[in-house]
């Protein structure tokens, strides 16, 4: 039998051998466009500050302000005497910009979304999931202890095939943007679905909300559904509010029930209060600069334009994220070097996060980036991807 050394010393070195071995930068810069690791800057393509408000200084301002007031760390968890008035007002103003009647602060998205699953499903219910969902929401399913179920992305009759089938209570769950293909989920047809079998959707939209619908509410608000149609909404801030921590927004029944049950929320250090305030700053200037989704969404159609002239191989996708499919993951770290040199930060995505001969450049556009920006990124890549 392997010791623990050897299992472990094992596995890296298949990551290695495999091209699969990842490695952490280190940014001694605030986010932005523009960032520098080692001394160099470099244009950065691979944030998921979508708005570009990571560093905006009101947001600053508002976590600087809320350290004074309250300290740097919470001190307990949200049930002992962790819970601060930002909390409670971030909070408040999530259920009212998604349209529901209360909305809970978690520590991260992962930890909302296994908490929500591990919560409402128990042995003898059914959870479908898309087969693209993120991996949070896939263990969530698998740990619940509920029938699990896969679905083949966004094939909604083959979700209602397999709902026809199933006994217990049911869940449904899906991304609203999927995270490294940026396509989006039919939503109002899964809604319709799940109603005809009386079981409740859940949706995961880390990487709709702020971006999507009329007022950047998110997926739901683009897909016209409200809370009787989602009774679960989940999103991340530390995406377009450009802050940390995530949120779960529904009913009242659903939120307490949540407080009461939720391991994930019961046993953890809430969030510290600075960075509530500063989410809550975000959350304003979100409603109040709109300029920034509708400068974001035309970078999006620029980009997709040049690289229809220039033939890459760019998947489906109307959001900020746009993947271009390389397939070998060889390959995809080559070209991510390849743009590194050139000073482009742009991160090659490869197995197991991607299926095997899906590798990619996930590349991902924000509200601060220039229409000039976008341009060279286009030429960079055009020049890159026509190397052998």
């Amino acid at each position: 039998m392997a010791s623990f050394p050897q299992r472990l010393s094992a596995a890296l070195a298949g990551r290695h051998s495999e091209g699969l071995y990842r490695r952490r930068l280190t940014l001694e810069s605030p986010q932005g466009p523009v960032v520098r690791i080692g001394g160099r800057e470099y244009l950065n393509f691979c944030s998921n500050d979508y708005l570009g408000l990571a560093a905006h200084p009101a947001v600053i301002e508002a976590l600087r302000r809320a350290a004074t007031d309250y300290g740097v760390g919470s001190g307990a968890s949200h049930l002992v005497c962790g819970h601060s008035r930002p909390h409670h007002d971030l909070e408040e103003a999530l259920a009212a910009f998604t349209g529901r009647p209360r909305a809970l602060l978690f520590s991260s998205g992962y930890m909302a979304n296994t908490g929500i699953l591990t919560t409402l499903l128990q042995r003898g219910d059914s959870v479908f999931e898309d087969r693209l969902n993120h991996a949070s929401l896939l263990d969530g399913g698998l740990h619940s202890g509920a029938r699990f179920h896969r679905f083949a992305h966004n094939d909604v009759a083959a979700l209602e095939r397999k709902l026809s089938g199933a006994s217990g209570l049911r869940l449904v769950v899906v991304d609203g943007v999927f995270s490294m293909d940026g396509d989006t989920a039919p939503l109002a047809r899964l809604a319709a679905t799940c109603a005809r079998h009386e079981a409740w959707l859940m949706v995961d939209d880390a990487h709709g909300f702020g971006v999507l619908g009329e007022r950047g509410a998110g997926s739901t608000e683009a897909a016209g559904l409200d809370e009787a149609a989602v009774p679960v909404l989940m999103a991340t801030l530390g995406k377009a509010l450009g802050t940390a921590g995530a949120f779960v927004a529904g009913s009242e029944l659903l939120i307490e029930g949540l407080v009461q049950q939720a391991r994930n929320y019961i046993y953890t250090t809430a969030l510290p209060p600075a960075v509530a305030a500063a989410s809550l700053a975000a959350l304003q200037l979100l409603q109040a600069e709109s300029w920034r989704r509708g400068h974001l969404a035309a970078l999006v159609a620029r980009f997709r334009r040049g690289a229809a002239q220039l033939d890459l191989p760019l998947l489906e996708s109307a959001s900020a994220i746009q993947p271009l499919l390389v397939g070998d993951a060889g390959r995809a770290m080559t070209l991510s070097e390849r743009l590194r040199e050139r000073g482009l930060l742009i991160s090659a995505i490869r197995p197991p996060t991607v299926p095997r001969g899906t590798s990619r450049l996930r590349i991902t556009l924000t509200a601060a980036h220039s229409e000039a920006q976008v341009d060279r990124l286009l030429s960079e890549l055009a020049d890159c991807h026509a190397l052998p």
